[in-house]
């Protein structure tokens, strides 16, 4: 059954995302809120796929908060970056700027406010990322980034990358942490049946030293891993 589930999840899940995607992208001279609800059906999509194929459970421990925040969520899996625009209220994610060269994806990801972040580029590229994030932000939208940097394996903890400090210091956003369990599930190529919690933690507010924020986001992201 395992074997099976999986042959049907990569088979509908990704045929039928060429599809979605295509029709995003389509939706465009139709209208912002067309095209953001367009995007947000390949992530139901892949929460459909994941619960009705897969037989994984989504539970939520907290919920998103009403009010503008920076969320820093544990990476685990592709899981929950595809599931943002589930999970939150239209939400502009920071992503790698690799991830935008990907066809069809990369344009649907960079019309929907999707901020890219190209590490290597030092800070005139921090700079940049700011000014997107915070028009962003003043639009009423959720910012949320994966503070780590990449994916990370269940029940490891890695340093905060750099430049969320920088970030949270000159957005001056709560900062609301989000811890998942993803990776034991759907991290693999077979992936299995069980259940992912997303936990959300009490919100950070905004002023704190970087030593600080740091070390609040650290452990509610990682409280999950046991």
């Amino acid at each position: 059954m395992l074997l099976l589930r999986n042959i049907a999840f990569y088979l509908v899940f990704y045929i039928g995302s060429v599809f979605v995607v295509s029709a995003a992208l389509a939706s465009r001279p139709l209208g912002v809120e067309v095209f953001r609800r367009k995007v947000r059906d390949w992530s139901a999509w892949q929460r459909w796929c994941v619960v009705n194929i897969l037989g994984i459970e989504v539970v939520l421990d907290g919920a998103p908060s009403d009010e503008p925040v920076l969320y820093a969520m544990k990476h685990e899996s592709f899981f929950e970056a595809i599931d943002a625009p589930r999970l939150f209220d239209c939400p502009s994610v920071f992503a790698k700027q690799e991830l935008f060269a990907i066809p069809l994806w990369g344009r649907a990801a960079a019309a929907y406010g999707l901020v890219p972040v190209a590490r290597e580029k030092g800070a005139r590229s921090l700079m940049a990322m700011i000014r997107s994030a915070k028009a962003l932000s003043q639009d009423g939208r959720p910012l949320v980034i994966f503070p780590e940097g990449t994916r990370v394996p269940h029940g490891e903890r890695r340093p905060l990358q750099a430049g969320f400090a920088g970030l949270y210091k000159m957005l001056g956003l709560p900062v609301v942490p989000v811890s998942v369990n993803s990776g034991p599930l759907y991290h693999r190529v077979l992936k299995r049946k069980g259940r992912i919690t997303y936990r959300f933690g009490k919100p950070i507010p905004p002023g704190l030293k970087r030593d600080e924020v740091e070390a609040r986001v650290m452990e509610a992201i990682n409280s999950l891993n046991d």
